[in-house]
């Protein structure tokens, strides 16, 4: 479903990454660290391994620690042992959300997303009960005005699923998630730079939010993202001002 503000909802979501840089580190080294345990240290043959890497490059984390997290995970140097845990809830509106964790406790972990959505408005739901509503995969945001057509050629010819136009004019292109590295380089040789792109849930729905709604779905969201043991939180909500 094209986005009605996917544009300015984007842009918020970077601004607020970017103002939780200090934690961005932590996470990272979680997720290095058990792509490496569950893939081995090689990311030639490791695809989840080699998406941590890029990212943690491209937040500037330094090569010393990228090392130590891959050889923690492979068991070469002492360390706490991670597991992923993923919780499911409905915010604001009936909005699906679902919280991808890594944690040395589950106890704790629970105990402390169990009391954001509480708190905020939001109710913790079953194993499965909002999964449905996402789809995992690479995704790559272009600015309103980028060529369509050569996007479209690149992507595609690379290995792309699928080529969605927005209409606030911004260009969607889809990947299976370990086809995104591929295909995110094929476009930046051809001199196309993303505005954004990750490997996500993505929404298969949306559920419109606008004035005070969003102001509550927001302070959720913030509630659950400043868990130390979250790692990612997704939505099904778009939120207007």
């Amino acid at each position: 479903m094209a986005g009605h503000s996917k544009w300015a909802n984007i842009k918020h979501k970077k601004a607020a990454q970017d103002a939780k840089r200090g934690k961005i580190f932590t996470r990272l080294i979680k997720e290095i660290t058990i792509a490496a345990r569950l893939g081995g240290a090689d990311p030639g043959s490791n695809p989840r391994l080699r998406l941590a890497i890029d990212k943690a490059y491209e937040h500037n984390m330094p090569k010393d620690n990228i090392e130590r997290a891959i050889k923690r995970g492979c068991g070469e140097l002492e360390g706490v042992s991670y597991e992923e845990v993923r919780y499911e809830g409905y915010g604001i509106a009936g909005a699906a959300i679902m919280v991808d964790c890594m944690t040395d406790n589950r106890t704790r972990t629970v105990a402390d997303v169990r009391h954001a959505f509480a708190k905020y408005g939001g109710n913790l739901g079953t194993d499965g009960s909002v999964a449905f509503l996402f789809k995992h995969c690479g995704q790559l945001l272009f600015a309103p005005g980028t060529d369509e057509e050569r996007i479209m050629e690149i992507a595609l010819e690379a290995g792309a699923e699928d080529i969605i136009s927005n209409e606030d004019g911004s260009i969607e292109v889809i990947t299976a998630p370990y086809e995104f590295v591929t295909v995110k380089e094929a476009l930046e040789k051809a001199g196309l730079k993303a505005e954004l792109a990750e490997v996500t849930m993505k929404p298969l729905t949306e559920t419109l939010l606008a004035g005070e709604e969003t102001v509550k779905m927001q302070k959720l969201l913030d509630a659950l993202e400043n868990i130390d043991d979250v790692q990612e939180v997704y939505t099904t909500a778009v939120m207007e001002g």
